[in-house]
């Protein structure tokens, strides 16, 4: 019986990897095949059918021309990209009041709820916390959460005698009478349309987009402002959407050495604007809270090393993806050299990251030679 072998060149996601193909004359044709494999985000494998199913072995003479351990180890779904330590997003303080700009914060200076944001003819548009923005005047009869949120402000601010809800009432009415009294403006007991900013909570001032004397005009930016607890701003391909899941633990490494841990707070879809004659593109803002602010106390803005982990599967088998080989009877295997022969045990797959690839199966043990087609 002769044997005549040649190899082939086929391509994977992985790269180009040359496969053997091997026939012998008065036997069954063994067919090489390479198969790619997507599991998350991971690379491809060599993939082989041959005859006589798990166990079958093939002649001494004709071992793979590669080996590799089957090895015992943690593997990761980890991706480390860039990211942006600061104050977070920034957003933008919108005048609706018509007058002239008399009094503006400094840049970085921390406002709390209550507090002026800035002044029009020396009277304050004032900083309450929401998430609803103010979109109209509030007055008796008025209905929504813009209401309820101006009313847990006032309960907040210490003002009684209403009861919190969506209803603006006559007791409403009254209590924001005392509140204007307090801020020195008419006691209309009506919230006209730009007296109030509503952020999620304290803001730090980013930038200044307005001057003091200058025309307020209505519907233009007066400030740019930041939330005031450091976090991690971080830019993913939508591909790896996975990694952004809200509330997954990430590493942080700073600048000048040392890391901060941290989790994913929230993540939302963002378009950005091609240049000329280039689409826009589709990509997902990760925004990372870290555990311990004092860690990162010395940085304003800094760029930063972030690692996701999307999964992680500890003390598993693990061989080179290009190790795999896809049996004609179906599923995946590994090439076992033992003696100078070798036998095909079938397998099962899991995580595949960094080249590598979980597997599973019986009579599969660590420290095993498992050959690697070329």
């Amino acid at each position: 019986m002769t044997e005549t072998a040649e190899l082939v060149a086929l391509q994977t996601p992985d790269g180009t990897v040359p496969v053997r193909r091997r026939r012998r004359r008065g036997a069954r044709t063994a067919l090489l095949v390479i198969g790619a494999l997507a599991a998350g985000g991971a690379a491809a494998a060599a993939a082989v059918g041959f005859g006589g199913g798990d166990g079958a072995t093939p002649a001494g003479n004709n071992l793979p021309p590669a080996t590799a351990p089957v090895t015992r180890q943690t593997l990761q779904d980890a991706q480390t990209l860039d990211g942006e330590l600061g104050f977070g997003p920034t957003y933008s303080a919108v005048n609706r009041l018509n007058g002239t700009v008399t009094w503006l914060p400094e840049s970085g200076a921390v406002v709390s709820r209550g507090k002026p944001l800035y002044k029009i003819d020396n009277t304050p548009a004032v900083l309450m916390y929401g998430n609803v923005p103010a979109y109209r005047e509030l007055k008796s009869g008025d209905e929504g959460a813009d209401v309820k949120q101006l009313e847990q402000n006032l309960k907040a601010l210490g003002y009684s005698g209403f009861t919190v809800d969506d209803e603006f009432t006559a007791s409403t009415a009254a209590a924001v009478k005392k509140w204007q009294d307090k801020l020195g403006i008419e006691e209309t007991g009506r919230v006209e349309f730009g007296r109030v900013v509503f952020a999620l909570g304290q803001v730090r001032v980013e930038s200044l987009e307005a001057t003091v004397s200058a025309p307020a005009q209505p519907g233009s930016a007066v400030l740019k402002y930041t939330g005031t607890v450091r976090v991690v701003v971080v830019q993913l391909d939508v591909a790896d959407q996975r990694l952004a899941e809200v509330g997954a633990a990430v590493r942080v490494e700073l600048p000048g050495g040392g890391t901060a841990d941290g989790k994913v707070a929230k993540a939302y879809t963002v378009i950005e604007a091609g240049g000329q004659g280039e689409e826009a593109t589709t990509k997902i803002e990760a925004v990372v809270s870290l555990a311990d602010q004092q860690a990162v106390a010395g940085f304003n803005q800094a760029a930063v090393d972030v690692t996701f982990t999307a999964a992680e599967r500890p003390d598993v088998l693990t061989v080179p993806v290009s190790a795999l080989v896809a049996l004609r009877e179906g599923g995946y295997g590994v090439e076992v050299v033992e003696g100078g022969a070798s036998r095909y045990l079938a397998v099962e797959t899991g995580l595949f990251s960094g080249g590598r690839v979980e597997v599973s199966g019986a009579g599969l043990a660590e420290g095993m030679t498992v050959g690697i087609p070329r």
